[in-house]
């Protein structure tokens, strides 16, 4: 996607009522991103921003799961609200856009079955050891007798000089990787970014690197500290029903088993093959690493329910005055967690996810509004994607870049809000993968016109694999009223836009998803 750079409005599309944080944060990227000097900026009104956000979290929207319920109150909500506030459709004559999935329910054999020299055998207990899942949308899935490979991080990175897999065989096999990558263990700033994640480190990334190499399957260690969330999140997730876009050639782009190992777990493992789990992990983290096969060979399968889904991105769009052919795409995700089916009596049973992301969809709608009565039109024209299944994957970004209503090509910029800052005014904006977005010096200079700061993120977190134009979001820290489950406690501490450098700051984040399926 190519970066729009252009002259800075003398006004920004967006004047709020009262200066909160949430909406100084969206005011400063629209001041970063304006296609054109506006001369009737109309105002971004905080109460309908408010009423937006009160009616999409509340307990009528059961939670805005996809193929639910409260998925139809969502996309009939949006698609009146687009209407409202002058929005065209943007799929044809429609504002929404179909898109095809799977739902997954797994249920895994209690224990996988490991057995080494000397008919030595081990069991790991699921879910205490270990979580496995798989995504391809067939009965049943695993692995019988498949010899065991440690590959240290499970990393093929060319420009970083590196390659876990040269010289490994794992054609067929269970791998064994770390979580994250070498940079983070060593916090070495010239190893990887240092600190900051990469996208090597993610879990998803390692699962589809395993397929590349050929492998039966992956379990990634898990360790508190280097994933960023304690072991009750994948624990408590993997049994949860997962979305996934439907495919064709399932088995020749999946996993047959996917998964997560405790810290403990794999070190007993790598004990009964004779190899120390904390000198490798240690050594894991040098360049010219190899890997091993641990003569260990194991046995497991899970069993799935499947159906299939159709789920929707809601689109909408202001055509551009001069060059309506091009587009500037502003999206957030309207979906959230639902409900839980075990609540306990009087327990709250819905995710009502009104920061997560309410706050997004709400600004997206208004945002709408905004450009729409902006006058003289903006010169190119602005699109306005609420996308669904982020929470599953970014699936709805996923399938709306491969299938967009505009090619790729005359997209000329994007923006993507999740998690819109709501405690107030702040005088920093914490940007996580400083140095990866051609947007940061429009954002350097719309910051400082507002007496503010960007700062580079001081704890470990994600970040993309090179430069690139991703799009980069608004985050924070914390969902209003979700029940107390551990997976909700990670996601109010992790899905993070706090800075060291003060108490109250907004996050500029890129577009990708760290939780594991089904949290």
């Amino acid at each position: 996607m190519t970066t729009y750079h252009s002259p800075h409005p003398s006004s920004s599309p967006l004047r709020p009522d009262r200066s909160c944080g949430k909406l100084l944060a969206v005011a400063t990227m629209l001041l970063a991103l304006g296609s054109v000097a506006l001369a009737d900026s109309p105002a971004f009104p905080e109460a309908s921003y408010r009423k937006h956000i009160e009616v999409l979290s509340s307990d009528a929207f059961e939670g805005r799961a996809p193929g639910t319920e409260g998925e139809q109150k969502t996309l009939a909500y949006l698609e009146q609200q687009f209407r409202a506030a002058g929005l065209q459709p943007g799929i044809g004559n429609s504002f929404l856009q179909p898109v095809p999935m799977v739902e997954i329910t797994p249920h895994a054999d209690a224990a996988m079955q490991l057995v080494g020299a000397g008919d030595k055998s081990l069991a790991l207990r699921s879910p205490d050891d270990l979580v496995v899942w798989t995504k391809r949308p067939v009965p049943s899935s695993g692995i019988a007798n498949t010899e065991v490979v440690y590959a240290g991080y499970g990393i093929v990175a060319p420009e970083y000089g590196w390659n876990d897999y040269a010289d490994l065989d794992v054609r067929g096999k269970l791998v064994l990787a770390l979580v994250n990558d070498p940079g983070y263990a060593t916090q070495d700033p010239k190893l990887f970014t240092g600190n900051a994640m990469t996208y090597y480190g993610r879990w998803d990334y390692k699962f589809a690197e395993a397929l590349r190499q050929g492998a039966a399957g992956l379990l990634v260690i898990h360790e508190t500290k280097a994933a960023g969330y304690p072991w009750d999140v994948p624990r408590n997730g993997a049994s949860k029903p997962q979305f996934d876009l439907l495919i064709d050639d399932y088995e020749a782009k999946r996993l047959a088993l996917e998964g997560w190992i405790t810290e403990d777990a794999a070190s007993r493992v790598l004990s009964a093959a004779g190899m120390d789990f904390a000198a490798l992990k240690k050594t894991s983290s040098t360049r010219g690493f190899r890997g091993a096969a641990t003569g260990i060979k194991a046995s497991m399968s899970v069993r799935n329910d499947v159906r299939q889904a159709t789920s929707y991105n809601v689109v909408g769009r202001v055509p551009g005055s001069q060059r309506p052919d091009e587009a500037f795409v502003y999206t957030a995700h309207w979906d959230h967690l639902g409900k839980t089916a075990n609540a306990g009596p009087g327990e709250d049973a819905i995710f009502n996810g009104a920061q997560d992301n309410a706050t997004g969809v709400s600004a997206l709608i208004e945002l709408g509004r905004a450009f729409a009565a902006t006058k003289p039109a903006p010169q190119r024209s602005v699109m306005f994607v609420a996308v669904t299944a982020e929470e599953s994957g970014l699936l709805g970004s996923e399938y709306f870049a491969a299938h967009p209503p505009i090619p790729v090509a005359q997209m000329v910029g994007g923006l993507n809000m999740d998690n819109l800052y709501s405690v107030g005014k702040t005088r920093d904006i914490t940007v996580i993968g400083s140095g990866k977005s051609e947007l940061e010096d429009d954002l350097r200079t719309a910051a400082a016109r507002q007496g503010r700061v960007p700062v580079q993120e001081p704890s470990p977190i994600l970040l993309p694999p090179a430069r690139t134009k991703l799009q980069p979001r608004l985050a924070c820290r914390c969902c209003t009223r979700r029940p107390a489950s551990t997976a909700r406690r990670w996601a109010r501490t992790t899905a993070s836009s706090g800075s060291r450098n003060t108490p109250r700051s907004a996050t500029t984040r890129y577009r990708t998803s760290t939780r594991p399926p089904g949290t």
